[in-house]
């Protein structure tokens, strides 16, 4: 099937999301888990060694600067469910304001990002890479912040991994779910806020509340 960006919002506005089965397959198919998984924005968890990556790093984090490269960053694998036709909604969806991505550089190198939808106050992560040790870690160490301080109540991960369940991520059930979406799409929040993101402040924030 072919969307249009208007469809596509309108699909995890009612809890679904499309996906295609590989990256050569034109077709895409919408996708709606019993189970869901999510990030409570006050159970990310920083263990010691994260934090002393988070301090030591080096790392720089921006928003926005490099879209198209965390998407394609997040597709440069042996399997992957972004095809072309994807990447042209997650393009137009960037261009409207409802996506959005975080980046790790090292230096001038991006080694790191994940990006997500936005509608109201929720964020519909979609998907992250790391070409550095920890460097997808540390980028959602700053996205739960981000979302923290700019006003996000609902951070959906679509499905869970031994990955995300290790830095605190749940699954819930389905109806659960579409109660936590309906509050979130009732709520506002501004993904682009400035804010001030050092590392010290992050690992403080976060570790306060989880």
């Amino acid at each position: 099937m072919s969307l249009s960006p208007e469809l596509l919002l309108h699909g995890y506005s009612i809890g679904i999301f499309p996906m295609a089965e590989h990256r050569d397959d034109p077709e895409l198919f919408w996708v709606d888990p019993k189970f869901r998984g999510v990030f409570p924005l006050d159970g990310f968890h920083i263990s010691r060694s994260l934090a002393r990556r988070i301090r030591s790093c080096g790392y720089r984090i921006t928003i926005d600067q490099d879209f198209a490269g965390v998407v394609d960053g997040c597709a440069d694998r042996a399997d992957t469910w972004i095809n072309p036709e994807l990447r042209r909604l997650y393009g137009a969806l960037q261009q409207s304001g409802h996506a959005h991505s975080l980046e790790v550089w090292e230096g001038t190198t991006l080694v790191g990002g994940v990006f997500g939808i936005v509608l109201g106050a929720a964020f519909f992560g979609e998907s992250m890479f790391s070409r550095r040790t920890d460097a997808s870690k540390i980028g959602l160490a700053y996205l739960v912040d981000r979302l923290r301080q700019t006003g996000f109540t609902l951070f959906d991960t679509q499905f869970i991994t031994a990955h995300l369940a290790s830095l605190g991520a749940i699954e819930i059930p389905r109806a659960i779910y579409h109660s936590e979406l309906n509050q979130a799409l009732d709520a506002s929040a501004d993904f682009t806020t400035e804010l001030e993101q050092s590392p010290q402040g992050v690992i403080q924030r976060i570790t306060q509340t989880s």
